[in-house]
């Protein structure tokens, strides 16, 4: 995989985006807790929102682009093979490529 150009997202529900969009970046409380913000490739999504989101039945999609996050974006292993984006530092709302709704209903982003 080209981690350099490939997409990430970033998933939060209503209520942290408002507060993102407000404050003018996004800052979940695991930036606080653990020091960076956890992301997703496309093929991760629907893994991350299960694991993470399994009784949400909407979420922001936030899509990152990778080259503007710099060296803030490093490529980690969770678990054996399994190499997820983390962004060590608040990502400015200007540095939202895009903002999508993902549904339960559909499971899709609109």
């Amino acid at each position: 995989m080209d981690e350099a150009a490939a997409p990430i997202y970033h998933l939060a529900t209503t209520p942290e985006l408002a507060e993102a969009q407000q404050r003018g970046s996004v800052a979940p409380r695991s930036l606080a807790v653990e020091g960076f913000i956890h992301c997703s490739t496309p093929a991760q999504l629907a893994a991350t929102i299960e694991r993470h989101y399994a009784g949400a039945a909407e979420l922001a999609v936030l899509h990152l682009d990778p080259i503007t996050l710099g060296d803030a974006l490093v490529w980690e292993e969770i678990r054996p093979g399994e190499v997820y984006p983390h962004v060590y530092r608040e990502i400015s709302i200007d540095e939202v490529v895009e903002i999508t709704t993902w549904r339960r209903d559909d499971a899709t982003t609109s």
